[in-house]
């Protein structure tokens, strides 16, 4: 191998690219990024950096040091796998070896275009643009109660806007749990004075509004949207690279691809979990970070499994969430706690065996719970309920 292109510039891409050196690879190596901007981390986009108390969260990697060549503001538009060539705005560039890393884009309201006045929030120019509209402080209406949703309402009401969050969906965080602990969530909206609408849905924006389905208007300084996003990969079309019905790469448990000398990596490929005995695709920080050390190590040759526990985590209305595991498969849900308390978890099992957990404001439930998954541990049932029995302590 002489050259190793990464493309996509975010976090997978970017630990990628350092993965590779700290694996001895000593050839030439390419990281293309659509934006301009250095790589950064996203997390700070929906917290400092939307709020303007952060200026920058570009990662501290020494590019030039490692000996990386950064092609940025080119999007990869085609790829040639017969001639080892992607393509992009720019030009083409060669490859022996290339890792998809292009990440995930956000997902529009119906009609596609943003209407004047309506705003994403996933890329460092989507925050930048937020930051005047939270510091008008005034009526601003979020259309998803998902992370990204939760995250914004929570900005925007401590920058003193009036905030109004609109679900399709019966519950909130409804694409990622189950609705009933959704539903533990959503005194949490009003507590921080959120107006929180389920089971509404959009049927657009015009200037000054958020127009429902059901004829009434949402008065809105500003919109915006965070109702999920999808594999950026229509660019692969034709490349023979197999694509799900979620348009995520099907990768196979070593991140390689369907196309001899292509691998994977990130928000944009899925991978079969044999713990889950499920195909995974985890749109988390934690994953982006994971990954890229069996992708690099792959490259050059190793035979490593890739099969996490996922893992995230999120800030709102004051609380620490976090979750790990898969729960899709499971059987059984049990409560560690009182939901109407600060803090609290519940925990998912398979025949006992503990395969999720969810943890509001109880870290170390989320540290033990994690290192009880990966072990496929079994839980005492009663013990596994009582808040006060550390978890670690509720082993069968």
């Amino acid at each position: 191998m002489q050259r190793i292109v990464v493309v996509g510039a975010g976090m997978a891409g970017a630990l990628t690219a350092v993965s590779l050196r700290e694996e001895g690879f000593d050839g030439q190596l390419t990281l293309v990024g659509e934006e301009a901007h250095p790589p950064y981390d996203r997390p700070p986009l929906s917290k400092g950096l939307l709020l303007g108390t952060v200026d920058s969260s570009a990662f501290d990697i020494d590019f030039d040091a490692l000996g990386v060549e950064l092609l940025l503001g080119r999007r990869a538009v085609e790829l040639r796998p017969s001639a080892h060539t992607l393509i992009t705005d720019g030009g083409p560039v060669p490859y022996d070896r290339l890792v998809l890393a292009t990440g995930a884009e956000p997902l529009l309201l119906p009609g596609g275009e943003q209407a004047p006045g309506t705003y994403l929030l996933r890329t460092l120019d989507d925050a930048v643009a937020l930051r005047p509209v939270l510091r008008r402080a005034g009526r601003v209406v979020a259309v998803g109660a998902g992370w990204i949703g939760a995250e914004f309402a929570t900005a925007a009401r401590q920058a003193g806007c009036a905030v109004t969050v609109v679900e399709a969906a019966g519950s909130p965080l409804a694409g990622a749990l189950p609705g009933e602990l959704g539903e533990l969530m959503r005194p949490w909206y009003a507590e921080a004075g959120v107006e929180l609408l389920t089971d509404t849905k959009v049927a657009g924006v015009e200037q000054g509004a958020v127009r429902l389905v059901d004829g009434q208007r949402l008065p809105a300084d500003a919109v915006v949207v965070g109702i999920g996003a999808r594999p950026a990969t229509g660019w692969l079309a034709g490349s023979g690279v197999e694509l799900g019905a979620d348009r995520s790469v099907l990768a196979d448990d070593r991140l390689r691809t369907s196309v001899p000398d292509v691998f994977a990596v990130g928000d944009c490929a899925s991978f079969p979990s044999a713990r889950y005995r499920a195909r995974l695709l985890v749109h988390h920080w934690d994953n982006a970070v994971q990954g890229p050390k069996t992708v690099a190590a792959n490259l050059l040759g190793a035979d490593t499994v890739y099969d996490p526990v996922p893992y995230f985590w999120s800030e709102q209305f004051g609380r620490f969430v976090q979750y790990a595991g898969h729960h899709g498969t499971a059987d059984e849900l049990l409560l560690r706690g009182n939901p109407d308390e600060p803090a609290w978890s519940a925990c998912w099992l398979r025949d006992g065996v503990l395969v999720a957990l969810l943890a509001v404001g109880r870290p170390r439930d989320l540290a033990q719970g994690r290192k009880l998954i990966e072990r496929g541990a079994a839980l005492d049932r009663q013990r596994a309920a009582d808040p006060s029995v550390p978890l670690k302590s509720a082993v069968c």
